[in-house]
């Protein structure tokens, strides 16, 4: 599982076996983990984050979109 970024205690990445999916993102912090859709920036599914993390999750996310996709075509060999 490919780490794109960390960010404080925050770890973004995503699985190699999951390019049959749209562009997306993990987001790890402890027990907690969220995944997020990277076109248009979405929540999908999220446990143990409170929504105020979410919240700020989300921007930076959208701040790095750019950065993700990359990472994730590069990865996946797809042409972005």
């Amino acid at each position: 599982m490919p780490a794109v970024l960390r960010s404080g205690a925050f770890r973004f990445f995503f699985y190699s076996l999951e390019n049959n999916e749209p562009p997306h993102v993990y987001v790890e912090s402890a027990d907690a983990t969220a995944k997020f859709w990277l076109d248009p920036v979405e929540l999908a599914r999220s446990r143990g984050f409170r929504s105020r993390d979410l919240t700020r999750l989300r921007a930076s996310i959208i701040e790095h979109r750019h950065e993700f996709l990359a990472a994730w075509h590069a990865h996946f060999g797809e042409s972005a």
